[in-house]
């Protein structure tokens, strides 16, 4: 197989439709937009309008508030602090802390700190230092015979 005899699959990709482009294509003068009115204008964007009444979304009543200064983590499984130590790209002799985690590449921010979570499987006897944790992954790690430090008081699930 050579590079100018890749093709996709027939049906995979259609052509697109060229509007307003004289009678003979089926789609020509209005171009499918009807005569007069907004809609047949260029630069219209009245997407929920509904012709003066009450937009369905004004309608319905508004439930619930956001936190303007709400904290966001970056999230790590148990399962992967195993998989890098097992690869070498963490190093389980050191404590373990948010900056080797970003250098290692497996958090690439820390946001507001880092939580650690206890999904998959996890052996190493490490020192973990973050800013939140589970409880179920604070004992996960003791199993391990390791120990998980937590920074700020987010250790409750």
């Amino acid at each position: 197989m050579k590079l100018h005899e890749l093709h996709d699959n027939p049906g995979a990709t259609k052509p697109r439709k060229r509007v307003g482009r004289g009678p003979g294509s089926g789609m020509g003068k209005t171009a499918g937009r009807g005569i007069k009115g907004q809609k047949s204008r260029s630069g219209v964007s009245i997407g929920g309008y509904e012709g003066g009444q009450m937009p369905l979304y004004q309608r319905l009543p508004k439930r619930g508030f956001t936190k303007p200064n709400r904290k966001s983590y970056a999230v790590v499984n148990l399962g992967l602090i195993q998989k890098f130590i097992e690869a070498g790209k963490l190093d389980a002799k050191s404590t373990i802390t948010e900056d080797a985690l970003i250098a290692s590449g497996l958090v690439r921010r820390k946001l507001d700190g880092i939580r650690v979570l206890a999904k998959g499987e996890f052996s190493a006897k490490v020192d973990l230092a973050v800013t939140g944790a589970s409880k179920s992954a604070i004992d996960a790690v003791a199993k391990a015979g390791g120990s998980l430090s937590v920074t700020t008081a987010v250790a409750a699930e």
